[in-house]
């Protein structure tokens, strides 16, 4: 085993940052504080909503990953394809188009008032949950899609040879599959909900929809209770430490046995189960793109009407994202080659952690540390480039660590015996080989830090990214505006992942 001084190096400020900073938020304080009332009901609506979301999302994708899977249409490539990038799009942009349709004045409400009906709001628990339904929705179906499709071709086809009724298909071909997919998925959309902030900060409606990250913004901006944040902090990593330990020990393996990697899936049966499967999929599609398409409607034609001062909120947002892009790869090829050389396994669980931390603490820590040498406005925008780099590595990490093993397998012994190292090995071997996770890892960290609002929110600055500012526009109940604002946002978003996906395709 050789030693990876790059990837110890970073796996140690890593830890070192996520835990560092929460150390400094309690110390600041003098201590941990004691949680009040207030908290401990933002503990129990953030555990109880993203149990109910992550159960949502999951019962609900079911019948539309099995659709997708048994059925052949026009389009279907495509309609995968967009339910592959759940996380491209920026949670304030879906709240937007949740808003246009289900808010005061949208489309449901307007044909409930039709018909004499109570009207619905948005606001509170349930638009919480319709949120966090609505966003990770496409990544239920995506994963629990890929489930079916690990299902050898032959098991299908055996199935059919003993006459297998689709009530049989399920009990012993799709329930064993779902028994061991299912825990993941719902884990995944859990940890999603858990550390919300931007769903809870426009849609929350009081102390009664408050979730712990919102609680810790909350302690940090308007009390400036350092040591309720970082108790709170620290719940929040207790909760995902939790469930994943919970989600581990009651997936049960399907043991399907290896197939022929066959890509011909099952044929679907005929009758009222093809309409039920359309069925699935229009209701998807629809609830997923119709909140879209209505900000687009409204807002497209209102870019060219933008103030001045929201050009500039997406120029510095879009130079923010690229940098922090650039941070997560460097990063994360760091890490992945260190993990990929069969060094410690600590390497990728340090790699991993920022899944289970808050970038609000983060944010609220790294204030803490450098506020003697750096103003609060001069540090405002390379912190959020630095978080937003953090919180995108577990994600390129995933994409890149397979990709760098075999690498490693395939070409690293003969690498080393032409001894090829260092930069020669980086430009000829390793960037060619590992360009297309490398530009879906960028892509992906530039579409997420383009959309966050979260640490930014944390500093009073007279420079807003184009998140916040969409914020703002919202809150002063410039909606046309918001809209417009929320299409630009979605279309620069879209356009950094495209590039850098695009040029790990081409490279």
């Amino acid at each position: 085993m050789k030693r990876d001084p790059g990837g110890v190096l970073i796996a140690t400020a890593l830890a070192a940052l996520i835990l560092g900073t929460l150390a400094a938020v309690a110390w600041q304080a003098r201590g941990l504080s004691g949680l009040g009332i207030w908290d401990w009901r933002a503990v129990r609506f953030t555990v109880w909503q993203a149990v109910l979301s992550a159960a949502l999302s999951a019962i609900l994708a079911i019948p539309v990953a099995r659709a997708l899977a048994r059925r052949r249409f026009p389009g279907k490539a495509a309609l995968v394809t967009l339910l592959g990038a759940p996380f491209i799009l920026p949670v304030i942009v879906a709240i937007m188009g949740l808003i246009s349709v289900f808010g005061r004045n949208g489309a449901i409400n307007d044909g409930l008032r039709l018909l004499g009906l109570p009207e619905m709001s948005i606001y509170g628990w349930q638009g919480v949950i319709l949120a966090h339904v609505f966003f990770n929705l496409p990544l239920s179906v995506r994963l629990i899609l890929q489930g079916w499709q690990a299902i050898p071709a032959e098991r299908f086809r055996l199935a059919e040879s003993l006459a297998f009724t689709p009530a049989d298909i399920a009990r012993h071909l799709e329930r064993p599959m779902l028994r061991s997919v299912l825990p993941g998925v719902w884990l995944a959309v859990f940890l999603v909900c858990l550390t919300s902030f931007t769903v809870a900060l426009a849609l929350g409606g009081g102390p009664s929809a408050t979730t712990v990250e919102l609680a810790i913004y909350q302690a940090f901006r308007f009390d400036f209770d350092l040591g309720r944040a970082a108790m709170l902090g620290l719940v929040q990593i207790g909760l995902s430490l939790a469930a994943m330990t919970l989600a581990r020990w009651i997936t049960i393996p399907a043991a399907f046995g290896a197939g022929l990697h066959e890509t011909q899936g099952p044929r679907g049966p005929q009758g009222w189960r093809r309409g039920t499967d359309m069925l699935a999929i229009l209701l998807a599609s629809s609830f997923l793109l119709w909140p879209i398409l209505s900000v687009t409607a409204s807002g497209l034609p209102r870019i060219p009407m933008l103030p001045a001062d929201v050009w500039a909120a997406a120029t510095r947002s879009a130079v923010m994202a690229v940098s922090s892009a650039l941070l997560a790869l460097l990063l994360c090829l760091t890490l992945a080659l260190a993990i990929a050389r069969g060094n410690a396994h600590w390497i990728e669980m340090a790699g991993m952690l920022p899944i289970v931390a808050s970038p609000l603490v983060l944010g609220t820590g790294l204030f803490i540390l450098l506020r003697g040498w750096l103003s609060t406005d001069a540090m405002a925008l390379p912190v959020t480039v630095a978080i937003n780099a953090i919180m995108a590595l577990p994600f390129g990490l995933r994409a890149l660590i397979p990709a760098a093993q075999a690498l490693r397998d395939d070409y690293g012994r003969l690498a080393d015996s032409l001894e090829m190292r260092g930069l020669a090995r980086l430009r000829h071997l390793t960037l060619p080989r590992l360009a297309r996770p490398l530009g879906f890892a960028g892509g992906l960290a530039a579409a997420l830090a383009m959309g966050d609002l979260g640490v930014i929110t944390l500093f009073a600055t007279d420079q807003p990214t184009l998140p916040l500012k969409l914020y703002q526009l919202m809150n002063s109940y410039r909606m046309a505006d918001a809209s417009a604002c929320a299409v630009l946002l979605m279309v620069i978003s879209f356009a950094l992942f495209w590039l850098f996906d695009r040029g790990g395709r081409l490279a």
